[in-house]
């Protein structure tokens, strides 16, 4: 059993989980705005104590890696590292929509489809835009992170031999655009941290771990800086 602390930060959720194996000692998370370096640390300290878990006797540190928010990624991952540099751990990185995926497959559907499952997570990037990826029912990627615009059309291919499970705050905005019946949406669902705890096991037992020296979020899109309004100079 690995003893592994997870950090989610990538989404407006803030959330921190640690986990023995695959059972969770302990989660703590918050969806208030604009939060995530307000409370990770003390998330973190707080849920040690709360657990009685020696930050010393930690097997690992996984952070989920994006795509997604750019300054949640940049505070998960930087206390990652620097929980990793301090503590002498080994660095994981999942990937958020991979992880959302691993927490879909754990809620009940309503009724279960007769065609193959696809699980599509999806996290909002503005206007009509996502951050989306595609899993089968064993998780095994289908389709790879990309940054979508959603349309009418946009599963048009898979609908008829697939049932889709879309989830995340990216699959509200697309509600009234994909209407197939062939398409179940996952209300009130995030992401967060207890999602990661399979993967992160599994990474910890392959030996699957980042330099953290150089380990970078995953931002799938380039940064771009809303120009600066002075009044009077418009």
């Amino acid at each position: 059993m690995a003893l592994i602390l997870s950090i989610e930060t990538a989404t407006p959720v803030c959330s921190v989980c640690l986990t023995d194996g695959d059972r969770i000692l302990g989660i703590l998370e918050t969806s208030e705005h604009n939060s995530h370096s307000k409370v990770v640390a003390v998330f973190i300290e707080e849920l040690l104590r709360k657990t009685g878990t020696d930050k010393h006797k930690l097997d690992a540190v996984a952070v989920s890696k994006g795509p997604g928010s750019y300054t949640g990624l940049r505070i998960g991952v930087s206390t990652a590292k620097g929980l990793c540099y301090a503590l002498d751990k080994p660095l994981i990185s999942i990937g958020t929509l991979e992880a959302m995926a691993y927490g879909m497959k754990l809620l009940p559907l309503h009724a279960k489809p007769e065609l193959p499952v696809i699980y599509v997570p999806m996290i909002d990037a503005r206007r009509m835009e996502v951050f989306t990826a595609m899993f089968d029912e064993n998780l095994n990627p289908v389709k790879e992170t990309s940054a979508d615009i959603i349309t009418a059309e946009s599963f048009a291919g898979l609908l008829e031999n697939h049932h889709l499970v879309i989830a995340g705050d990216g699959a509200d905005k697309c509600r009234s655009l994909l209407t197939h019946a062939n398409i179940t949406f996952l209300s009130g669902f995030g992401a967060s941290a207890r999602f990661m705890a399979e993967p992160a096991n599994q990474r910890f037992n392959s030996g699957t771990f980042e330099d953290t020296a150089y380990f970078e979020p995953f931002y799938l899109k380039d940064f771009i800086a809303g120009k600066p309004r002075v009044k009077g100079l418009d």
